[in-house]
């Protein structure tokens, strides 16, 4: 689905009204981020490193299959906290006001296979500015998925029901090699030089996480080695399972829309126009609380792109208020809970799979 919405909406209000509104709470945040912001960072750190230590320690001792499953669900429990609330959320700068050199974008490394500092030009520089734009936006399908009818379809779409299934237990996997930007090298806007550094790099880190999960923590545990390693791999693909569910359900539901480059005219964008792409170009997973930390409150994803860097806890708070400033101004606020969003994702796969015509 495309839209010329972009350019206006349905009750006719100037979209800069719309900038200026948002842009009210943005300051309003801002202004008022403090000691409860920081203390539930802190508190999700503890936490997810409470976790992983229990997790590990209880792998220890895997021979068991209670210590196993107990061992392998707090693993996995941590590994989703570490990527979803703390990297992804650290990494865009969310906690940067802080000045606490532990919790700042240019320091953290997460634990995920890609690179820090790969994932911040592909995804919040590429991705964030050109917000599902047809040959600018990179996530929009990771340069395998059809998810578009601008895109042009070829005869290998007609797989990608089963490469989507099957890329989702190795996400961070395919994340990493996309993450790489190989496609940009045919075409001269990436250097081989360039590519070599950044496969250098990931190879780096691809030896430490394998290491880590494969090697060091199923050597300490003697004994129960094979179950530990065994509850290592199962976290890591669950994790990524839960990753890849949450982030294709923020972004290709039905009724997110994409745009071709001449429909977003990006050339001259106002904020306004800005904002109201990052609005119908995402979608809402509505859900509890923990549903919410879970999701690194990415089941706010309409907010997290409105205000990439504000603190990921104050999105439920601030979703109530962008809903409503999208009603006043007739814009379609996409939301709904994770089965219903899940399901949409999959009926878009499925319908651009096959070419346009049919």
């Amino acid at each position: 689905m495309s839209t010329t919405a972009v350019l206006s909406n349905a009750t006719g209000k100037p979209t800069e009204e719309l900038g200026e509104e948002l842009d009210r709470i943005r300051a309003e945040v801002v202004a008022a981020r403090g000691t409860d912001d920081a203390r539930y960072i802190r508190t999700v750190i503890a936490v997810q490193r409470g976790l992983d230590t229990g997790g590990r320690a209880a792998l220890a001792l895997s021979l068991f299959p209670p210590a196993w499953i107990a061992g392998t669900a707090m693993l996995t429990t941590a590994k989703i906290l570490e990527n979803m609330e703390l990297g992804h959320n650290i990494l865009h700068g969310q906690w940067d006001w802080m000045g606490d050199p532990a919790i700042h974008s240019t320091t953290w490394e997460w634990d995920f296979l890609t690179p820090a500092d790969a994932w911040k030009h592909t995804h919040n520089h590429l991705h964030h500015t050109y917000t599902n734009v047809v040959g600018l936006d990179r996530d929009l399908g990771y340069t395998i998925l059809r998810m578009s009818p601008e895109q042009r379809w070829h005869p290998v779409h007609l797989l990608q029901p089963l490469y989507n299934a099957l890329l989702a237990p190795v996400f961070e996997w395919g994340i990493a090699l996309y993450d790489l930007e190989a496609d940009a090298v045919p075409c001269g806007r990436k250097s081989v030089r360039a590519l070599l550094g950044d496969l250098a790099g990931l190879a780096r880190k691809a030896v430490r996480q394998a290491a880590k999960d494969y090697v060091l923590f199923p050597l300490l545990a003697g004994p129960s080695a094979l179950p530990c390693l065994l509850g290592n791999v199962t976290a890591n693909g669950l994790r990524n399972i839960w990753a890849h569910t949450v982030i294709f359900c923020g972004h290709f539901p039905g009724a997110v829309q994409t745009f071709s480059y001449e429909e977003a005219q990006l050339d001259g964008e106002t904020r306004g126009q800005w904002y109201l792409r990052q609005i119908q170009g995402s979608a809402n997973i509505e859900g509890g609380p923990l549903l919410h930390v879970l999701t690194g409150n990415l089941s706010h994803q309409i907010e997290h792109h409105v205000f990439p860097d504000l603190p990921s806890n104050r999105y439920a708070e601030l979703a109530p208020r962008v809903r409503e400033i999208c009603a006043r101004h007739g814009i379609t606020y996409v939301s709904g809970p994770l089965w219903r969003q899940y399901a949409s994702m999959w009926g878009r796969v499925l319908r651009h799979s096959v070419p346009h015509r049919y």
